[in-house]
């Protein structure tokens, strides 16, 4: 049933079909948002080592302000991930069927709220990029900490990075040859894995394109589509909880 179907996404009983399902498409929203922002303000917000690196190299060159500014970016990440684990802590507390769609309303929330208005913060460039950038880096640390309190840290949907280089590490064991009569026990890539980490660069990438293609054509507003995405993939166990307590 489609109900059953939503209900996996973010319901608190997880399954390897789930976690794969749910990360795709937080990988897509995560493409989305970071190429958005970047055409916002001109900067990734989900590239965390970017940002410390730029950190290093403004400190050396003496740009106290931007050294500042990427210190804020990666706070505002560091709070976003403390957001998420703490909500879904509490939920699991309190036994809630919502314990991981009440951090991806709020990331709905957030971007829901960019989106309407956004454009009215372009008139004021400083507090217009420090908001852009702020919140999109809350944005990811909560999305990246939620999928991986749900995965047991076996999927990522913002670090690209570790994506690209597992997947190396997995063409490299497809490609081994393994010579006969060896002691020790053949090379085999974990196809399974290969096949998930791929299907999650994908949907970033696909995620970034429609988030640029979006941007450029409507500006702000295309974040509304990405939060009804997050609302699509929450609701259930948020009404399962609302059900619950009227009984």
């Amino acid at each position: 049933m489609p109900i059953n179907y939503l209900r996996g996404f973010a319901s608190p009983e997880r399954t390897d079909a789930n976690n794969r399902r749910l990360g795709r498409w937080l990988a897509f929203v995560a493409g989305a948002a970071n190429a958005g922002g970047f055409l916002a303000v001109g900067q990734y917000t989900s590239h965390m080592t970017g940002v410390v690196s730029s950190m290093a190299d403004n400190l050396a060159l003496g740009e106290i302000e931007l050294v500042v500014a990427g210190l804020s970016a990666l706070v505002a990440f560091l709070f976003g991930a403390a957001t998420s684990a703490i909500l879904i802590n509490w939920g699991r507390r309190r036994r809630a069927q919502s314990v991981y769609a009440t951090p991806l309303l709020l990331e709905a929330a957030l971007l829901l709220c960019f989106g309407l208005i956004g454009s009215t913060l372009g008139h004021h460039r400083l507090l217009f990029v420090s908001a852009t950038v702020g919140v999109l880096c809350f944005v990811m640390g909560l999305q990246n900490a939620i999928i991986t309190k749900v995965s047991r840290a076996e999927i990522r949907t913002t670090h690209v990075t570790g994506l690209v280089t597992d997947i190396g590490i997995e063409l490299g064991k497809l490609v081994y040859w393994n010579f006969a009569g060896m002691a020790i026990p053949d090379v085999r890539a974990d196809r399974r894995k290969l096949a998930l980490l791929s299907s999650l660069l994908g949907m970033f990438f696909v995620g970034g394109l429609v988030g640029a293609v979006g941007f450029k054509h409507f500006g702000f507003l295309s974040t509304l589509p990405l939060a009804g995405v997050l609302l699509t993939l929450a609701a259930v166990p948020v009404l399962d909880d609302i059900v619950g307590e009227r009984r």
